[in-house]
C-alpha cells in the first residue's frame, strides 16, 4: 500500500501527547519496532512481529500508525533524535566533519537505516535538524547557494553508502556464518587467475591489500578535500573577479566581498539563474 505523504507529515510533525502509564501509544510501538529492526534488520520488521512484541494484536497498532512504512518513517526520525548537535566549531570542516562522524556513529549504532532506500521518504523534524547543521556547516563560505546543498548531498550519500556495505557485510556474514576475510582468503581459484592483470599483480606484490585504508575515513577526508579546493576557488573569484564577466573586481566602501562589478552583471546572473 502506498502511504499518504500527507498523513506521514501529520504523524511526524505533531505534538506528542503524554504516554499513557499503560496501554499501547505510539511512542512504544515506535520504540519496540526500533529495538526489532536494530536485532533483525528492516527485512525482519513487520507489523505483527512489534504487535508481539509489545503482546498486542496487530489490528490495535493500526489504530496508531497507518502501516509499515510510516513506521518506518517514525523510526528513522526516532533515532536521528539520538543525533546530537555537532555546535559551532571554529570552521566550516570542522563543524562538518563532526556531523559526519555523528552520522556514522548513529548508522552503526542503528544499521537499518542505510535500508530505508528511496527518494521518497518524508522527513521529520529531527531528520531535518540533521540536515540543516550539515547545510549550516557550509552556509557562509564561498559556495553558491546551489553548491552548498550538493556538496552537502555528496557527503550525506557518501555515509549511506558506506554504512549500506557494512549492513551488507554483516548480512552475508551472518547468513553464511564465514567472516568477509575468511571468505575472501578462500579464493586461491580466482587469485590463481589475476596474475595476467599488471596493475592488480603490482599493488598485490607491493602489499596494498595488506593494511587497506579504511574506507570510511579515507573517502571522508577525499570528500572534504575537494569541498575545500572548490571554496578556495571560489574565494578566488569572489575575492578577485566578477562572477558574471571576469572583469576584476575593485574593493568595495562596506569592506564586505563583492562577487560583481556592477548592477547589470549581478542582474544578468540572476536572470540565468532563473532560467537554468
Amino acid at each position: 500500500m502506498t502511504q499518504d505523504p500527507d498523513h506521514a507529515v501529520e504523524l511526524l510533525w505533531r505534538e506528542r501527547e503524554r504516554e499513557p502509564r499503560q496501554g499501547l501509544s505510539l511512542d512504544r510501538i515506535v520504540r519496540a519496532a526500533i529495538e526489532l529492526a536494530d536485532a533483525e534488520g528492516l527485512a525482519g520488521l513487520s507489523m505483527r512481529k512489534v504487535a508481539d512484541r509489545l503482546g498486542f494484536t496487530t489490528m490495535s497498532l493500526y489504530r496508531h500508525v497507518p502501516g509499515r512504512d510510516h513506521l518506518v518513517d517514525l523510526m528513522r526520525d526516532a533515532v536521528l533524535a539520538e543525533h546530537p548537535e555537532a555546535g559551532a566549531g571554529s570552521d566550516w570542516r570542522t563543524r562538518l566533519e563532526a556531523v559526519a562522524r555523528q552520522a556514522w556513529r548513529l548508522r552503526r549504532r542503528h544499521p537499518w537505516l542505510a535500508e530505508i532506500r528511496g527518494t521518497r521518504h518524508v522527513p521529520g523534524p529531527h531528520a531535518v535538524a540533521r540536515y540543516d547543521e550539515m547545510l549550516g556547516a557550509l552556509t557562509g563560505t564561498a559556495l553558491r547557494p546551489s553548491e552548498v546543498i550538493a556538496a552537502a548531498g555528496v557527503v550525506a550519500r557518501f555515509i549511506d553508502a558506506e554504512a549500506l556495505l557494512l549492513v551488507e557485510t554483516q548480512r552475508e556474514e551472518r547468513r553464511s556464518g564465514v567472516s568477509e576475510q575468511e571468505w575472501w582468503g578462500a579464493r586461491d581459484s580466482l587469485y590463481d587467475r589475476l596474475d595476467r592483470y599488471p596493475a592488480l599483480s603490482h599493488l598485490w606484490e607491493a602489499g596494498g591489500w595488506d593494511h587497506p585504508e579504511d574506507s570510511f575515513e579515507f573517502g571522508l577526508a577525499r570528500l572534504l578535500d575537494g569541498i575545500e579546493a572548490l571554496i578556495r576557488r571560489r574565494d578566488e573569484i569572489r575575492d578577485g573577479t566578477c562572477g558574471e564577466c571576469g572583469t576584476p573586481l575593485e574593493p568595495a566602501d562596506s569592506g564586505r566581498p563583492r562577487v560583481y562589478c556592477s548592477r547589470a552583471c549581478r542582474q544578468r546572473a540572476y536572470r540565468r539563474r532563473q532560467t537554468g
